[in-house]
């Protein structure tokens, strides 16, 4: 049985409404999620509480904030460690350190809320975060201890360093030198921005805060890793400016009571990134600095043994910081602030009645907060009330607990000493009360999440529907089709289904190359063919496992032992052989692409452009890894004509010569000049399809540059195929999400690669460095799409040779595209459904919510832009040409 096939409009405009109506749910159901939150508006003032009388003096009346961004704990208490001067304080007991918990998404925009209001920020800010230009998440109207600092009156604010800071706190801070925190591949002066203006200040006496943002070595992460041979010395230059500050406190007397905070915003991961949930991510540094910390009397060992969990000394919660920098330095906790007293600091106040004053007001601050969410109703319960006896909601057990503390600390009013047990139970109260609302993350709007839903489902039916009408394959052929699309959408109910996706999709296209091999070698008859078939068919299979095995990717083994770990980054003259061979597998088919110019100038103009991209690549990784550039590589960029010229002028001279050639063969196709081939399949499109791996290679870490040999295996396997339309679409699907998780992707925002998102570009740019860092995360999906329209023109032209009528190019690409629109609407759907099924669920913000994020890029990215939009292109100009092939 087969389905009638029907190209007439309906299929069309089924289709176009499918395409539309996807990323209309995106958008409806995205409002619903991620809402901004409602907050105490107004700043803090010490109103209340008079029974314990004044609030408590201050020790500290300056505050140096110093933030170091991904400054992992490991970086400063570790024995590997370059902060050695740090250790000498830590030792000496004028710095005390800490592990500061940050929570997920550990990007800077959502800690640096985190930081200064004491609350927990929306998921929203993730996405916020990589718009350099957004201002609705500014914090310009609500309460930090910025805010407060500057009520305070007694000098003014000044900022150097990451512009994030100018983008929360508009017209906030004095004076201010702002840097660009996305610009990763600067590791120098971007710091330097910062330290020129140390020593002035230091000197000048008219502020009360000066904060500190320096960037050079998350972007060092970003680029090298953790194990960057960049990262001790960027430790050590950043030890030596927390000597120069602390040096300076001792010295000059109107900075006695100055305290010097230094802090990371994140931490980060084993690949160098961060946006995730995992120990690296969340485990930032924290170091309270000042002499008068003496008399605190903490002087701890310095440095300590690495830990895998990366937990050294006491751990804090980061939101910790907002009560405790109020404590210190003499202001209202902010109002939204979640975070507590950081009880180490305690001892700062010998009196009895300052403790429990600083202890009540945090209490008290947290209370208010509380009873705008629940209603006042559980607090105000007489004490002896029976209400309390029996089984309590989380906020009614709070109000129980409450009073208890509340009377215990009125009944302690006629003793001189503290209750230890007091402490204990405010603190704990305190954590509790923390708990609770940090897990209120968001109010959704339950309306808008049904709404995006209804729509999506829509977009299924219409997807479905136009699937039917125009693909005349057997309807056996959709059974492996349908079976992934069902298959992925339960999964994504489950969190460690989602962690682990890529296994899904390893194993999946492991099956589906297998069955269309298997198939094949059954119609061979020939004894030659079918020994070449199946030599094509094993070493595609081996080709998949070994990209499975080049990247450990997810959570569960993320870290783990792989090939591009232990073995390419071992053997860097190894990699630089391997990586040799695919410059010139490019060279060789950009040569045979070019065949329609005189073969000297074809050979030229691909050498010319393989020696430009090989040439950046090399002085790229000198200064991103310069212990894997050896032999003949090394060699390479020593020989003076290559040595010339800049990373950036180097990126541009190859972006620009893969785009004149590019230009010059789609002028060779509409220009209808036919060339005399050396190879039967060098075509102007297939000349196209190496040009993008160029780019590909260029935009890629060096040790993923092996891979497209192995992408090519596959491809060239699939070409040596009879297959019909669905086989196409199903192949594509399966090798464009297998080839995603091959590279190193996840559905963690740690995992995406910012090292190449700056080749060519001096100053940030968000469209450029957005569609780079997008053509660096999805290589692979990018391959595939050209190497699918190369496939369907296969197709196309085996049906016309076959005698099976020239079916029309649009007729043909719009089956394709019906079918990755149906798995597209239905994986929008599952997401959509597994986040407002599960919006309670623990792992809503470190698993689904990134998930839904990936599910955007992948449908309006990788279907809308790439399939749908270069896909048709590339389809429609190889058309073109085999239509006019004489």
């Amino acid at each position: 049985m087969t389905l009638r096939r029907d190209g007439s409009l309906t299929s069309t405009l089924l289709l176009v409404a499918a395409n539309l109506l996807t990323p209309i749910a995106i958008f409806i159901f995205a409002t619903g999620f991620f809402p901004y939150k409602p907050l105490l508006s107004g700043l803090a003032d010490f109103g209340s509480l008079t029974e314990y009388g004044d609030p408590p003096v201050p020790p500290f009346d300056r505050l140096i904030f110093m933030v170091v961004d991904a400054l992992r704990s490991d970086f400063v208490y570790s024995e590997k460690s370059g902060f050695q001067y740090t250790h000498s304080l830590i030792r000496n007991g004028v710095a005390i350190p800490f592990t500061a918990h940050a929570t997920s998404p550990t990007v800077t925009m959502p800690r640096l809320k985190a930081i200064t209001t004491g609350s927990i920020p929306s998921f929203l800010d993730v996405v916020l975060n990589l718009d350099e230009g957004d201002e609705s998440s500014s914090l310009a109207s609500q309460d930090t201890w910025l805010a407060q600092m500057k009520a305070k009156g007694t000098g003014k604010l000044i900022m150097y360093g990451d512009d994030t800071w100018l983008k929360l706190f508009p017209g906030t801070f004095d004076r201010v030198d702002g840097t660009t925190s996305f610009f990763v591949s600067d590791f120098t002066e971007v710091d330097r921005n910062v330290t020129r203006h140390i020593e002035e200040e230091l000197a000048t006496h008219d502020w009360n805060t000066m904060v500190l943002h320096y960037l050079g070595l998350d972007h060092i992460g970003h680029k090298g890793g953790p194990r960057s041979s960049h990262m001790e010395g960027k430790q050590v230059e950043m030890d030596y400016i927390v000597r120069q500050i602390f040096s300076a406190i001792e010295r000059e007397e109107t900075l006695q009571s100055t305290l010097l905070v230094v802090c990371g915003d994140h931490g980060m991961n084993d690949a160098g990134n961060h946006g995730g949930s995992s120990a690296g991510e969340t485990s930032p540094a924290l170091v309270f600095l000042s002499p008068k910390l003496r008399f605190l009397q903490s002087a701890l060992k310095a440095p300590l043994p690495e830990e895998e969990s990366f937990q050294y000394y006491t751990g804090v919660e980061q939101s910790d910081l907002a009560p405790t920098l109020a404590a210190l330095l003499g202001f209202p906790i902010p109002k939204n602030n979640l975070g507590t007293l950081i009880p180490e600091f305690l001892p700062f106040w010998p009196n009895k009645n300052d403790q429990v004053q600083l202890l009540m007001r945090n209490a008290h601050q947290i209370l208010d907060i509380i009873v705008a969410v629940f209603g006042s109703d559980g607090f105000e319960l007489d004490p002896t009330s029976e209400a309390c006896a029996v089984s309590k909601a989380d906020y009614q057990e709070l109000a129980c607990e409450w009073r208890d503390i509340s009377n215990a600390a009125k009944s302690m009013g006629a003793t001189s000493e503290i209750d230890p047990e007091w402490i204990k139970s405010i603190t704990k109260w305190l954590r509790k009360a923390q708990g609770l609302m940090s897990g209120m993350a968001s109010n959704y709007d339950m309306p808008r999440l049904f709404l995006g839903q209804v729509v999506a489902v829509i977009a299924v039916a219409c997807a479905i529907a136009a699937a039917l009408l125009c693909i005349d394959d057997k309807a056996a052929s959709f059974i492996p089709f349908a079976g992934i699309a069902i298959a992925y959408g339960v999964m994504m109910f489950a969190s460690s289904y989602v962690e682990e996706e890529h296994q899904f999709w390893y194993w999946a296209t492991s099956a589906w190359l297998g069955i269309l091999g298997l198939k094949s070698l059954q119609s061979l008859g020939g004894t030659t063919s079918l020994k070449s078939r199946r030599s094509m068919f094993l070493t595609a299979l081996a080709s998949t496992r070994i990209l499975r095995e080049w990247n450990q990717t997810g959570q569960k083994f993320a870290g783990g032992p792989d090939i591009a770990k232990y073995f390419v980054s071992a053997n860097p003259s190894a990699i630089w052989a391997v990586v040799g061979m695919v410059y010139l597998w490019i060279h060789y088919e950009l040569r045979n692409g070019f065949s329609g110019l005189p073969a000297a100038i074809g050979f030229a103009v691909a050498a010319g452009l393989v020696l430009a991209a090989a040439s950046f690549k090399i002085a790229f990784t000198r200064e991103d890894a310069p212990e894997l550039v050896t032999g003949v590589a090394k060699a390479m960029l020593d020989y003076s004509p290559i040595e010339g010229g800049n990373l950036i002028s180097r990126a541009r001279a190859v972006f620009l010569g893969i785009g004149l050639a590019t230009a010059c063969a789609v002028l060779f196709i509409l220009a209808r000049k036919r060339r005399s081939l050396k190879s039967p399949g060098s075509t102007a499109i297939e000349a196209v399809h190496h040009l993008y791996v160029l780019l590909a290679v260029t935009q890629s870490r060096l040790t993923n540059i092996p891979l497209f040999m192995l992408l090519n295996v596959q491809y060239k396997f699939l070409s040596s195929l009879d297959l019909g339309l669905v086989e196409i679409s199903t192949a594509s699907l399966l090798l464009q999400f297998m080839s995603y998780f091959a590279f190193g992707g996840s559905n963690a925002i740690s995992s995406v690669d910012l090292s190449n998102a700056y080749n060519g570009i001096a100053d940030f740019d968000a469209a450029a460095v957005g569609a780079l860092t997008f053509i660096g995360n999805w290589a692979g999906p990018i391959y595939w799409t050209f190497a699918t329209a190369l496939l369907l023109l296969q197709n196309k032209q085996r049906r016309k040779q076959g005698g099976g009528g020239d079916k029309k190019p649009v007729a043909l690409f719009k089956g394709h595209i019906a079918l990755l629109t149906v798995f597209t609407a239905c994986s929008v759907a599952a997401v959509m459904a597994a986040c407002t099924v599960l919006r309670t669920h623990l792992f809503i913000w470190t698993v689904f919510s990134p998930k839904y994020l990936y599910c955007v890029a992948w449908s309006v990215g990788q279907h809308l832009v790439v399939n749908v939009g270069v896909g048709g292109l590339l389809f429609w100009l190889g058309s073109f040409e085999l239509a006019h092939d004489k």
